[in-house]
């Protein structure tokens, strides 16, 4: 499989791929928009005939910035689920959200900043998490030793550490956990995976997750004041309370270590998953490693001694070998052209033919040609959202399409990679030239072609004028792990970076204590 993408065929492919994609996407979002109408028409008024008001399962909304809008739209409106609290440390953010259920759903969900307040309500039975990152593994050990299933945005942890005791406290509890990976309950992935696993592209081993995100620089690193509507020991939780470095206090800490995972850890799991779907793999990886950096901000700024208050990466590589078979993960936070057809998506490549996610409710296959062979349409979040629902009622966790274990695998792809990336930078361990570096991936095992895969990300950078001599990459140590033990082989380094100094009453357990 070496030798992807082939280049002597990247021009006819490329012209058949932006033809297809340009004219399938309107086409699958109707269908899409179309068939989740009529399916949630019918399935209300079943519902509807079936469920008394009396019959609603009561759900504790935490985190309703971003995503948490979603949550709340999804559960408010669902006929057999009532929101009985709402949680944020933004008093601000918590009661506007309580406004919008008076005006739209008559009638009000009482607010609390603290998550453990509601969590005595034996009345609950959901807890549906889409706090900051570094708050996600906590609050649902928390919700599950308080006896409520949990439905947990990806990336279901911050760290391999935290992951572990998610997965041992839905064991030891038995409760369900749905990962916010909405892509494993839509029609279009489930006959996706399903064409791939049934050998419609032939042999596969390889695939390729893309994140060409556009993501602006988020202003001067220094300290700035925490909003008045925000208690900042509930915000900071688990991480070490510190005065903020960003302008923007909400979102943009996304890009910062000690709260957010950047977008191998924001926007990979839902990519890697898929991936690692389409491969059929159900373990960690066997080595790992990272190259990249958080560069080109200050040609954006036109200031050379522009510091940007981010430090995760905004351009990133990530090699994950599990053996005979591969997932390569691509962040550029810079403007970039597609990859076949692609910018936030998967290809993943067999002997006769390749498969592209383009969209979440897209997907198409084509031939070593780039003729398209078969098309796969259809999603929405609600499908998620009801198998959730399907499973608690069932009292059964194997119906979960994205249970804990899952999003273990799928988040713990963001933090081994991130883990490379932090000591290749952290230890000073830059690229002496392109040239050096080439020779470095030459020697790394992989099914990819490591040097095209470099040769682009360099292209990419040199498009948006990043000088590499005075910014360089910084280049990773290539990383072995056991994937059972979960623990880095001969690195007491990395090992050291799989769980954090957690802050007194805010302390993850080990998997053993949960």
């Amino acid at each position: 499989m070496k030798g992807f993408p082939m280049k002597n065929t990247i021009s006819r492919r490329r012209f058949l791929e932006q033809s297809m994609f340009a004219a399938a996407a309107a086409g699958a979002a109707a269908f899409g928009a179309e068939t989740l109408h009529s399916r949630s028409l019918a399935a209300q008024e079943n519902e509807e005939k079936k469920v008394g008001p009396n019959d609603q399962i009561g759900v504790l909304l935490v985190g309703l910035g971003g995503r948490g809008g979603s949550h709340a739209n999804q559960w408010g409106s669902h006929p057999e689920t009532k929101v009985l609290y709402i949680c944020d440390a933004d008093e601000r953010i918590g009661n506007a959200k309580c406004d919008m259920f008076e005006q739209r759903f008559d009638y009000r969900p009482k607010f609390v900043r603290d998550m453990r307040e509601a969590m005595e309500d034996k009345n609950l039975t959901i807890m549906s998490c889409a706090t900051t990152n570094h708050w996600h593994a906590l609050s649902g050990i928390w919700a599950i030793q308080h006896g409520l299933h949990c439905y947990i945005e990806k990336p279901v942890s911050f760290n391999i550490h935290e992951g572990r005791a998610l997965c041992a406290a839905a064991e030891k509890y038995n409760k369900c956990i749905q990962t916010g990976t909405q892509c494993r309950s839509m029609p279009a992935n489930i006959d996706a995976e399903k064409f791939i696993r049934d050998g419609g592209i032939g042999d596969v081993n390889f695939s390729r997750g893309l994140c060409y995100k556009r993501r602006a620089a988020i202003g001067p690193k220094g300290e700035y004041t925490v909003p008045e509507s925000v208690d900042y020991n509930l915000w900071s939780g688990p991480a070490q309370m510190t005065p903020p470095t960003r302008p923007n206090f909400h979102y943009d800490w996304h890009w910062q270590r000690l709260y957010g995972n950047g977008d191998l850890g924001n926007q990979g799991p839902h990519q890697t998953d898929i991936a690692r779907w389409h491969l059929g793999i159900e373990h960690h990886p066997n080595a790992i490693m990272t190259y990249g950096g958080r560069l080109g901000y200050d040609v954006e700024k036109n200031d050379p001694n522009y510091v940007d208050a981010g430090d995760t990466a905004n351009t990133e590589t990530t090699i994950f070998d599990y053996g005979d078979k591969c997932i390569v993960f691509e962040v550029r936070g810079l403007p970039t052209p597609d990859l076949r057809g692609a910018k936030i998506g998967v290809i993943t490549y067999g002997s006769k033919g390749y498969v592209v996610q383009s969209e979440y409710n897209y997907t198409a296959a084509f031939d070593l040609e780039g003729n398209i062979i078969e098309e796969f349409k259809g999603g929405g979040d609600s499908m998620h959202y009801n198998n959730f629902l399907e499973a608690i009622k069932q009292n059964d966790r194997k119906l979960l399409t994205a249970n804990e274990r899952c999003g273990h695998l799928s988040a713990g792809m963001s933090h081994l990679g991130n883990i490379s990336y932090y000591l290749g930078e952290d230890n000073k361990i830059p690229m002496a030239s392109v040239e050096e570096t080439k020779k470095t991936l030459q020697g790394i095992k992989s099914l990819d072609d490591n040097v095209d895969a470099f040769d682009r990300m360099v292209e990419h950078l040199t498009a948006n004028g990043v000088d590499l001599q005075k910014t360089p990459i910084s280049m990773g140590p290539l990383l072995k792990f056991d994937p059972e033990k979960e623990v880095f082989i001969g690195n007491a380094k990395a090992n050291e970076l799989l769980t954090r100094d957690y802050r007194d009453g805010f302390v993850v357990p080990d998997a053993d204590k949960v």
